[in-house]
């Protein structure tokens, strides 16, 4: 009797069903076919667009989860909240009214001047901003600058600008001999003209020896307020005590980074390039020499883009007038020297 019951309610069923719900049901189950002839692999994946049909046949017709095979009725659910997630968030979405949108160009100010000035909140940003005559908020402000994880803390290139008048850096670098002997030279570099203070050349540094070549650099009370080095091991206790007994504060740069010590990198660089790269030394004599004849020509003749052009020694401008130019050799012809005599 439950055999024959069954098929016969089914039947009756279908009978009182609408005649939209039966296209609906084709409609599925053709789009059902359509997806499974398209996917050659075995884990189904839905496009944007079959997700939008499935939501929109749900909401016509909440029964097509009883006809659907290829995913599960909470997939579809899923699906469908999703969607009035996203319809109410661009239908929320204000089109006209409220402020006005900031310009980039005015977020980008706000977060170059918090991030270049390190000590400046909101309010100081703001009141700046203002006197560019930017009308914006102090929430605003606040909402678009930098956050610093860390303390505020000033760059080397800060500090090496605002100690530039007191400021010395010294180093070490090798010059090899034609008998391949390795010398060692010691350069001391004022900041504020980039000149040459003093420089020596030995076979065997020692931390005496160091602390003796700060003593011949800065004779007569003229030492410098700070002194940028290194880490080397050569700069210990005793380098340190004749540092401290010349009322000099030592500034150590952090461990293997040579670009805290730019000025002093960049003389050696030179000196490399521009001398030492086209000489073969002799012996420690002939090093001082050459090293004697390259600083001349450097401090009177040598024109630097960090000194406007000119020269740590500055030199006048020689108009037409005066004469022919006239070509002066320095460092026995790798470099000139030109003016104008009469």
């Amino acid at each position: 009797m439950k055999t024959i019951l069954v098929p016969l309610l089914t039947t009756l069923v279908d009978l009182l069903r609408s005649r939209a719900s039966l296209h609906l049901e084709m409609l599925a189950l053709r789009q059902q076919l359509a997806i499974v002839a398209s996917r050659d692999n075995k884990r189904m994946r839905f496009h944007p667009k079959e997700r939008v049909f499935w939501v929109w046949l749900y909401r016509l017709w909440p029964d097509c989860i009883r006809t659907v095979a290829i995913f599960k009725p909470d997939t579809l659910v899923r699906w469908h909240r999703k969607g009035f997630r996203l319809y109410w968030t661009c239908k929320s979405r204000r089109r006209w009214g409220g402020r006005p949108a900031i310009d980039p160009d005015v977020r980008e100010l706000i977060r170059t001047m918090s991030r270049n000035n390190i000590g400046w909140g909101a309010p100081r940003i703001h009141g700046e901003l203002q006197m560019l005559g930017i009308r914006v908020s102090e929430s605003t402000v606040a909402k678009y600058m930098i956050r610093h994880r860390k303390p505020p803390s000033q760059t080397w290139r800060t500090f090496l600008c605002n100690h530039v008048s007191e400021l010395v850096s010294v180093d070490f670098f090798t010059v090899p001999t034609a008998t391949f002997r390795v010398m060692y030279v010691f350069i001391v570099l004022r900041h504020e003209r980039r000149e040459i203070v003093h420089f020596n050349a030995t076979y065997h540094p020692t931390a005496e020896w160091t602390a003796q070549q700060l003593v011949e650099a800065f004779p007569f009370d003229s030492a410098p307020t700070y002194l940028l080095h290194d880490r080397d091991s050569i700069y210990g206790k005793r380098f340190r005590s004749r540092v401290r007994s010349l009322g000099i504060e030592e500034v150590v740069t952090a461990p293997r980074s040579p670009w805290q010590n730019p000025y002093v990198e960049r003389i050696i660089g030179s000196i490399r390039r521009e001398c030492l790269n086209h000489v073969i030394i002799l012996n420690d004599r002939h090093l001082r020499q050459v090293l004697k004849s390259y600083a001349r020509y450097y401090h009177s003749a040598r024109t630097h883009l960090s000194l406007d052009k000119q020269s740590p020694v500055p030199r006048s401008i020689e108009p037409p007038e005066q004469g022919k130019v006239v070509a002066i050799p320095h460092v026995g012809g790798l470099h000139h020297e030109y003016l104008r005599a009469a």
